[in-house]
C-alpha cells in the first residue's frame, strides 16, 4: 500500500523531480539495494543530460515489479533532497508516519523490516 501511494505521488511530481534532482546518487543507492540492475545502471549513466537521466530512471522505476521500489526511492532521496521528501510526505500524511517507522526499522543488511 505505501509503495503504491508513493508511486502515485512520484508520478504527480515527475516533472518537478526531473527538473530539480540529479539522479546519480539515487541510482547508486538503488543499485546497491538491487532495485535496479547493473545493466540499467550503466545504461542510465550513458544518458548525457541529467534531466533526461532522471526521467529515464523514473520511467524504469514505474515499470519495476519490486514491491518496495518507491519506498527505496524515497530513502535514496532523504539525504540530498530532503525538501523533495518533505513535499512527497505532505501528499499523504498518514503514510509519512509509516515511512518514518520503516526508515527507523531499516536494518543494517539493506533490507526493510516488515
Amino acid at each position: 500500500m505505501a509503495n503504491r501511494a508513493l508511486g502515485i505521488i512520484f508520478r504527480a511530481l515527475h516533472q518537478t523531480i526531473a527538473k530539480s534532482a540529479s539522479p546519480d546518487s539515487a541510482m547508486d543507492y538503488l543499485l546497491s539495494k538491487c532495485i535496479i540492475s547493473e545493466d540499467d545502471y550503466y545504461r542510465l549513466r550513458q544518458v548525457p543530460v541529467s534531466r533526461d537521466r532522471c526521467r529515464d530512471l523514473l520511467s524504469l522505476l514505474y515499470l519495476s515489479s519490486h514491491p518496495q521500489v518507491f519506498i527505496y526511492l524515497r530513502l535514496a532521496l532523504l539525504d540530498e533532497y530532503s525538501w523533495l521528501v518533505d513535499e512527497i510526505d505532505k501528499q499523504v500524511p498518514s503514510l509519512t508516519s509509516q515511512l518514518r517507522q520503516l526508515h527507523l526499522d531499516h536494518s543494517g543488511d539493506g533490507e526493510l523490516s516488515h
